[in-house]
Parts: structure tokens; sequence; C-alpha cells
């Protein structure tokens, strides 16, 4: 995308991460550091990120996705206490090709989701997310509970 000022790139573009430097912290310096507690650790942090960034709509929500390069996020089931959601898109793929020895986790988009719906419906959430390898993809499902509401988020 360029601007309307002929050769320059937008700043957006100027600051894009590369796929690789993102990896590395991901699924390399992060799990070295955090261990066996990492996807513990990750579901946690996408719930404070989500406390963070509180979104209202869908479409915000699937644009936070995509800028934090995370995916692409759809819904593909919705029923009255649960929502089915896929990631999917190139940097999903990437994740699931990467052997470092280790299964790829999607705990920090799960923690993310099950905050967000938890702040919106004021309803104990939880996420748990399935990965299908073969369709490079990851499905996340969001369920709450209407008689289990949220007190105060840590």
């Amino acid at each position: 995308m360029k601007s309307s000022g002929g050769n320059e790139q937008t700043v957006a573009e100027q600051l894009m991460v590369p796929a690789f430097g993102y990896e590395l912290l991901r699924n390399i310096l992060i799990p070295d550091i955090l261990g066996k507690e990492t996807p513990d650790i990750l579901y946690w942090a996408g719930k404070h990120l989500a406390r963070k960034f509180q979104l209202l709509t869908y479409e915000e929500m699937v644009s936070f996705f995509k800028e934090a390069g995370w995916g692409t996020l759809s819904i593909k089931k919705e029923e009255k206490y649960h929502i089915e959601f896929e990631l999917s898109g190139p940097m999903i793929e990437r994740q699931l090709d990467m052997g470092a020895g280790q299964e790829p986790t999607f705990k920090l988009e799960a923690g993310f989701l099950a905050e967000q719906y938890q702040m919106q419906k004021k309803l104990i959430t939880e996420a748990v997310e399935e990965v299908a390898k073969k369709a490079k993809k990851v499905r996340i499902t969001v369920q709450w509970d209407a008689k289990d509401p949220a007190g105060e988020s840590i």
C-alpha cells in the first residue's frame, strides 16, 4: 500500500516485523524462558492483553488479530453458550510447519478470546484450542455458563 506521496510507504508498513523475528520470540525464546509453564502463562497473558485492549465487536476482534499477526479470525459456529472460531492464514501455517521440537501453542489467542467474551457477557468464560495440523488451521472454542457470573478480573 503506497501513500499519496508516490514511493513513500505508510508508517505501518515501515514498522512491520518480519515473521522470522516474531517466530524467534514466540517459538524459541519464550518457551526457553518459561519452560513447561509456557502454555498456562500464555493463556493468562492473552487474558491480560484482552483487558488492556477491550474490543466490543467481532469486527474489532478480526482487525486486532490481523494487526497482531495472530492470523485470520472467523466464526465457524455460534450457539447459546459457546462460540467456535477458526484461525487461519500464512502466519498460522508457518506456526504449524515449524518443527522446533514442540507443538505450537495458541493459548495466547485462546486466553485473549476467553477474556473478551468474559468482559462482554459478564460470565466466567474459558477457551480451548484444537490444532488441525493437516488443514493448517486452529479452532478455538469459547464457552460460558449463564449461572456463573464473573467477578472482578485479576
